[in-house]
């Protein structure tokens, strides 16, 4: 197993904290020109590629899990960053394994149904094959929320994804559209709502990595339930400095609570307000013909020396991470 330094400091990664020029350093400045490749796959999935080396594989066909995931999901050095799929007995911790496959948006409750847990069904239709610009690629999907008891569609998501390189980063913004034409539907508030990160085993806490939070509150002791416009989790893998940060985009409904568990789990969870508080439950009501707009970034990155101090990732990612005042995704 990769050994993880136990010497990685708060100092190390408070450049995740303040402001710093976007064009001052290399993490956020312009790629040469990358080739960004994906192929569908007989067995329901995606497989992303960049420069001819595996990022991530998109999953929208499961028997056991019942809604879509990335896996396998790579950094620019080629470390995977987040947790084998499924997970290798004896290297991985094994807990949720038909839960936390990679990287995913999910929902403990909406109508009171449970696509979290793998009750209800998400039905996922590509819409559009992946296209590859110069230093991105993206493809749009359609989902259908399907209820366990009844069989009835709940509501509809049109996803697009996209995938932005820069020389020592990878940057996934997910943009989603819910709507239904049939009745109005609700968001519950529970823990597992949300945006999902099941990060590589080597960089849990548990084995020397870190969780910082916005506000420079670490690991699950601090930064647990507490709300924040980003959060890394990140460690040193073989000489690399390796983060994931998950930043829910300014422009959300509400700002983000995070579950962050120090055995490898991050979540950015804007709808869980009784979940983490014990204040008043939140319920998010989406009339019929309404569209409900989330947008959620993922930046990993890998790097020879630390991060410098002095990075504010919304400001850098603003841009890409705000929802359109029109509504994006037709029907």
């Amino acid at each position: 197993m990769m050994r993880i330094a136990r010497s990685v400091s708060r100092f190390m990664w408070f450049g995740f904290i303040a402001g710093y020029s976007f064009f001052s350093f290399t993490l956020f400045c312009l790629a040469d020109t990358a080739k960004i490749a994906g192929r569908v796959q007989a067995n329901g999935s995606l497989q992303i590629d960049i420069d001819s080396k595996p990022f991530a594989r998109y999953v929208f066909q499961d028997e056991k899990i019942l809604r879509p995931y990335f896996c396998d999901v790579h950094a620019p050095c080629g470390i995977q960053v987040t947790r084998n799929h499924p997970p290798v007995e004896g290297v991985d911790s094994t807990d949720h394994a038909d839960m936390h496959p990679g990287m995913w948006l999910a929902f403990g409750d909406i109508n009171g149904e449970d696509f979290w847990r793998n009750r209800g069904h998400v039905k996922s239709t590509l819409q559009e094959p992946f296209r590859s610009e110069d230093d991105s690629g993206s493809f749009q999907v359609r989902y259908q929320y399907i209820s366990s008891r009844d069989g009835m569609v709940i509501c509809e998501e049109i996803c697009r994804y996209r995938i932005v390189v820069r020389p020592e980063s990878y940057f996934l913004i997910s943009r989603s559209s819910f709507f239904s034409d049939r009745g109005d539907f609700v968001f519950g508030d529970q823990e597992e709502m949300g945006f999902g990160i099941r990060v590589a085993t080597p960089i849990s806490v548990k084995n020397g990595g870190i969780i910082l939070n916005s506000d420079g509150l670490t690991n699950e002791a601090q930064a647990w339930g507490k709300q924040a416009d980003s959060c890394m989790y990140g460690g040193v893998m073989d000489g690399w400095h390796i983060g994931i940060t998950l930043i829910p985009s300014p422009d959300n409904f509400r700002r983000s609570w995070f579950h962050a568990r120090d055995y490898g789990l991050l979540v950015a969870n804007p709808f869980g307000r009784n979940a983490f508080t014990q204040g008043e439950r939140s319920q998010v009501v989406v009339k019929k013909g309404e569209r409900f707009e989330l947008v959620f970034g993922v930046l990993i990155h890998s790097m020879r020396k630390p991060l410098p101090e002095g990075v504010d990732l919304r400001r850098v990612y603003k841009p890409l991470l705000s929802i359109p005042e029109e509504k994006s995704s037709g029907k």
